[in-house]
């Protein structure tokens, strides 16, 4: 058998170290060599044990002073037994390690320590979704809409008891009324013990023998209820609004859940939008590009606004009109901008005298000039004046 490392040397720390340095360095290993952060790797599995065997001894005043004085025998033979896992403490260790989610269940009884319950009291309901669909328009004003929703109201037959009128709701004999069981198994650090719901009651403390017939024991009654939904200027499509205590009821007196509101925002023919900003193009006319002019800009809130193109300008510019964009759902007076690209039309449908004059413009920028005479010659001459 290998001969065991040095406790101080396993967890890195000098001899004269205090408990804070201790903890912290085995916090850090702990974490370092978890099997779930190596998960099949025999290698970490040992140095984790070797980790937490040394933490066990140097974080216990009394083993610590054991071990200083007579080194690892102080724990062979008969000189108090092997080390245990007594005094290290795992839900630290795991909440350091994944932030104390619950996600990896109650690993703090993994190594025999005291369950961690969760609480058999009150609880707060179910949160209920629901969808609307608003307009482009809508969604920049801001807009109140009613919406149906399936309400659970509290059975009048019952009284939300959930049994038949004249009998109550009994203990469950399974957990004792507690809504919760334990159960234990031999894992690979020693025995395990887990907190689970109880599967009989499903966690309510009790068991209703005589259901009631209008709800048939659930304790609520299902119904249709109009609810009035603000929806605030500047919501983008996919944004929930929450509701307040509008959701499914709660257990054992506890608060309703919440309803939340998805919005979906139609699309706008002109303005299309990204974040804050919106964009949208607006045709002018050859001569407008060539020679310059007033233009009208529409925005998202209906007004009109007069933009001054200057002469020369090409097609695809792009303009920004700062603060004609969607409004913030948290202030409305901050808003986003307006993109506005300019696209210059290209006329199709010209006339005959229309389609001759453009060919005398066109002959005089490649410098043809125009006679004297009448025809065509003298329409471009009539142009040129």
């Amino acid at each position: 058998m290998a001969e065991k490392r040095d406790y101080y040397e396993v967890l890195g720390v000098d001899k004269n170290a205090t408990p804070e340095e201790i903890k912290k360095a085995y916090r850090v290993l702990g974490k370092k060599y978890h099997p779930d952060v190596n998960p099949g790797d025999k290698e970490a599995e040992e140095k984790f044990k070797e980790v937490g065997e040394a933490y066990s001894v140097l974080s216990d005043p009394d083993k610590r002073r054991q071990y200083d004085q007579f080194g690892h025998q102080a724990f062979e033979g008969g000189m108090g037994g092997g080390y245990s896992y007594d005094n290290v403490d795992f839900q630290d260790l795991f909440s350091s390690i994944f932030g104390g989610s619950d996600i990896f269940g109650s690993f703090g009884d993994i190594f025999g320590g005291g369950a961690r319950r969760t609480s058999n009291g009150p609880s707060k309901g179910a949160n209920v979704r629901a969808g609307i669909r608003i307009t482009f328009d809508e969604a920049m004003r801001g807009v109140s809409k009613e919406i149906e929703i399936n309400y659970k109201e509290e059975c009048g037959t019952c009284h939300g008891t959930g049994a038949k009128p004249g009998t109550n709701p009994q203990k469950c004999p399974k957990c004792d009324g507690k809504g919760q069981v334990a159960y234990t198994q031999q894992s690979l650090f020693g025995i395990s013990r887990s907190i689970q719901a109880c599967p009989e009651c499903r966690g309510t403390g009790t068991i209703i023998k005589d259901k009631c017939s209008a709800c048939l024991g659930a304790g609520y009654v299902n119904r249709k209820k109009k609810i009035s939904v603000n929806i605030p200027a500047g919501i983008d499509d996919g944004q929930s609004i929450r509701v307040a205590n509008q959701g499914d009821p709660g257990s054992k007196g506890g608060p309703r859940g919440d309803l939340l509101v998805e919005v979906r925002v139609l699309d706008h023919p002109s303005f299309q939008r990204d974040g804050m900003n919106i964009y949208t193009r607006v045709p002018m006319s050859f001569a407008t590009a060539t020679l310059g002019g007033d233009i009208n800009i529409p925005t998202v809130y209906g007004e009109q606004k007069v933009f001054t193109v200057k002469a020369g300008t090409p097609s695809e510019t792009t303009v920004r009109f700062r603060g004609e964009g969607a409004p913030s759902v948290r202030s409305a007076s901050v808003k986003g901008d307006l993109y506005v690209t300019l696209e210059v039309q290209i006329p199709t449908d010209l006339t005959k005298e229309q389609k001759e004059l453009l060919k005398a413009f066109d002959d005089a920028c490649h410098g043809k000039t125009p006679d004297n005479g009448g025809g065509t010659a003298g329409k471009k001459k009539k142009f040129f004046k």
